[in-house]
């Protein structure tokens, strides 16, 4: 129920030498030229997978492939029969070898469950004539939404996610929006992980579903002509939104009107209004370039202005205020600036706020009476209210920790005198504050409630610098018990990708890590845009590997400061942070005790050489295209952890996929199983685990999830010789 749109997210030469090391380095077996069937299952034995040849051939370049048999050629169809007997034979094994670790997962399940407040509800938040928030029951797995008049009267409930949700395997709720006059509610769901969503409306004065069903839409829905129509995307054959289209209720979906269509393949297009609702925004773009049109929210198949032609590496998005255009963009500063334009002429930008080497501006938000920024200063998030009358009156909001996270939240109207804050550290539970504009006072509204008890007198958090390789100074947040031995076991953590910063926030769940003894750490390397854009430029295209690099770097560092050994580090990642688990394994394998990743995006050259894969084209940009540049061929080679799989003892591992995953199909991890099953040395143990009903997430509902975490939890544990109580 946002109130506008957001900005679209999500030098170096390969020379002939590296090109060359990097392929002699990719191990091309002579036996895999050859097919093998796979043996009849045996319990004592993990399954082994069936190689058929296969290989394929670009930039003079030819790779063999001997397990792409496990991409099912039906896909997104997934029925080869094959395929479905490996899953399934890697997943008795999964239960088979977890079995003996069964009492301490129900241990670690009822610990995380015992954190987790059974009867939760959010923070009520006026919207127009109404207030809404949202609560779970005890013993429900999902999420039921409510509403009650400001002017008095009785609660009601919105939409019972768990009614939605009875007898499927998987639910999640997408998009959720209710209409200016507080009438109808859209809402989108999927049921099979697949992210495909079919978009429903109720009104809420009747109760009654109405009788359109939109099917497979991706993008969010967006209320228009005063509540009687919808604009939303649907997906094409590639699960690529290139549409934005109008549904009047009432009427045929098949006869909606598409407003606008993007041909360039590798472009999203997505919708949203502005602060006074008056413009429907039509954003279109990839990861690194946008452009922006504007059309009367009362008119949408009306006559759209265009702000800005796009313009390749310049990012923008756009709102309205009194006609006046506020653009933040990349435009004139890496680390973003805000600018302002006319209506009459959109595409001439004047300066607002100029770009900061030191302050990286990420959103901006429009209010009648002031307007915000956000942003991170050193890495840590700021809070800014500035004045439309005086440019130069800033007015920040202070936060009394030195190391948190924080952020504007569920913030519905336009005409306020109050913001709504959330805040969380790594020993501070997530807690909401209502913001008075006037006074500059913090009125706590809630604190996160842990049920089973938690003193954070116990614990304690720094944040610490480690230099890399190359002299970049990597910033990493640490939280450990006070009582913790120097030198003892540690858990890191990092994702890497897509300019997506990892904040220092609160968790219930890695309590469980911390009170037996180990340290969690979280490493905010290049890739994520902690530290600024610059950040995130420094570990994407060919600069890829510093992400790998600093977090190996940042290992090592720890243990050069007595913080923990070699050995005893167990780390996870998962989807782009699963490349990072791949690569460091290959490259690293000696340090890390124990390693999970999830839905790991490990075929990284076959992917981004299928252009008819959902995501491919848009990816180019951050990975790139080695169909048309041999450089990137070889770049991406040197690195993809499934092509650089090699014979050595791989650390103990466990791997998770979801069959109808969209983002990192599984077909990636599944390849990479067999692969490191038929090269690893030694007797560590490696389990894979394919969710057969479930996506890219893992399964739904909140309790369901966190048996998966348990499950990763007790490996860990094991691995690292912490199978016991913890501390209290």
């Amino acid at each position: 129920m946002t109130r506008h749109t957001r900005r679209l997210s999500m030098t170096f030469q390969v020379a002939m030498a590296a090109l060359a090391a990097s392929l002699a380095s990719a191990p091309l077996h002579a036996e895999e030229q050859t097919s093998v069937t796979n043996t009849a299952p045996d319990s004592a034995k993990p399954p082994v997978a069936e190689k058929r040849e296969h290989s394929y051939t670009h930039h003079g370049i030819t790779i063999a492939d001997p397990y792409h048999w496990m991409k099912d050629q039906s896909y997104p169809k997934i029925d080869d029969a094959d395929v479905i007997a490996h899953l399934e034979r890697e997943n008795a094994w999964f239960e088979a070898k977890m079995a003996p670790r069964e009492a301490l997962v129900e241990e670690l399940f009822e610990e995380i469950k015992g954190r987790i407040k059974k009867d939760d509800s959010t923070v009520p938040q006026k919207d127009g004539d109404w207030m809404y928030w949202s609560a779970f029951e005890d013993g429900k797995e999902y999420r039921i939404h409510y509403r009650r008049p400001v002017a008095g009267g009785d609660d009601t409930v919105v939409l019972d996610e768990n009614t939605l949700a009875e007898g499927k395997e998987y639910f999640r709720l997408g998009a959720f929006t209710i209409s200016k006059n507080g009438r109808y509610l859209a809402y989108a769901y999927d049921d099979n992980g697949s992210e495909r969503f079919t978009a429903r409306i109720r009104d809420l004065e009747t109760g009654e579903l109405l009788p359109d069903v939109i099917p497979e839409t991706l993008s969010g829905l967006t209320w228009v002509m005063d509540g009687t129509a919808l604009v939303y995307g649907k997906a094409n054959e590639n699960w690529r939104v290139d549409n934005a289209r109008l549904h009047i209720l009432g009427t045929p979906v098949s006869e909606d009107v598409e407003i606008f269509r993007e041909e360039d393949e590798g472009y999203r297009v997505g919708t949203g209004l502005t602060a006074q609702e008056d413009w429907l925004v039509i954003a279109t773009g990839d990861n690194e370039t946008s452009e922006v049109r504007l059309v009367r929210a009362s008119d949408p198949t009306g006559e759209q202005i265009l702000v800005r032609r796009r313009e390749k590496g310049v990012e923008y998005d756009v709102d309205v205020r009194d006609g006046t255009l506020f653009i933040h963009t990349n435009k004139d500063h890496v680390n973003f600036s805000i600018a302002n334009a006319s209506l009459d002429a959109p595409g001439e930008w004047t300066t607002l706020i100029a770009g900061s080497d030191e302050f990286y501006l990420t959103d901006m938000d429009l209010y009648e009476g002031f307007y915000t920024t956000e942003g991170r200063l050193n890495g840590l998030d700021q809070i800014q209210l500035r004045s439309y009358a005086d440019p130069a009156k800033i007015t920040p909001v202070a936060f009394p920790e030195a190391s948190y996270s924080a952020g504007l939240s569920n913030n519905r109207e336009y005409a306020t005198d109050t913001l709504r804050l959330a805040y969380e550290s790594m020993v501070t539970p997530d807690t909401v504050y209502d913001y008075n504009v006037a006074t500059g006072k913090l009125t706590t509204l809630k604190v996160q409630e842990i049920p089973s008890g938690y003193d954070p007198s116990l614990y304690v958090t720094e944040r610490l610098t480690i230099i890399a390789r190359d002299g970049a100074q990597v910033p990493v947040s640490v939280v450990r018990r006070k009582d913790r031995p120097a030198g003892g076991p540690m858990h890191l953590y990092s994702y890497g990708a897509y300019g997506i910063a990892i904040p220092p926030g609160f968790s219930t769940t890695r309590l469980s890590l911390v009170d037996r003894g180990m340290a969690y750490a979280i490493a905010h390397i290049r890739g994520g845009d902690d530290l600024g854009r610059n950040w995130y430029l420094q570990g994407k295209l060919n600069d890829r590997t510093n992400t790998f690099n600093d977090f190996v770097d940042v290992a090592e560092g720890l243990i050069e400061r007595g913080i923990t050994s070699k050995g005893k580090i167990s780390i996870s990642g998962g989807s782009a942070g699963g490349s990072l688990m791949g690569v460091v394994i290959n490259t690293n394998p000696d340090l890390w005790g124990a390693v999970g990743a999830h839905v790991p995006f490990v075929d990284v050259l076959s992917t981004m050489l299928d252009e008819d894969l959902p995501l491919t084209p848009g990816e180019w940009p951050e990975w790139g295209n080695p169909i048309e540049s041999k450089q990137a061929f070889a770049y991406i080679l040197s690195y993809s952890p499934y092509d650089q799989v090699i014979a050595q003892n791989y650390p103990p591992m466990l791997v998770t996929a979801g069959l109808n995953d969209p983002r990192v199909t599984y077909w990636e991890p599944m390849k990479w199983v067999a692969k490191l099953r038929e090269y690893k040395t030694g007797d560590n143990e490696l389990l894979f685990k394919t969710n057969m009903g479930a996506g890219h997430g893992g399964k739904s509902g909140r309790f369901t999830a966190l048996r998966e975490t348990a499950e990763e939890f007790a490996f860990i544990l094991d691995h690292l010789g912490l199978a016991e109580t913890a501390a209290k």
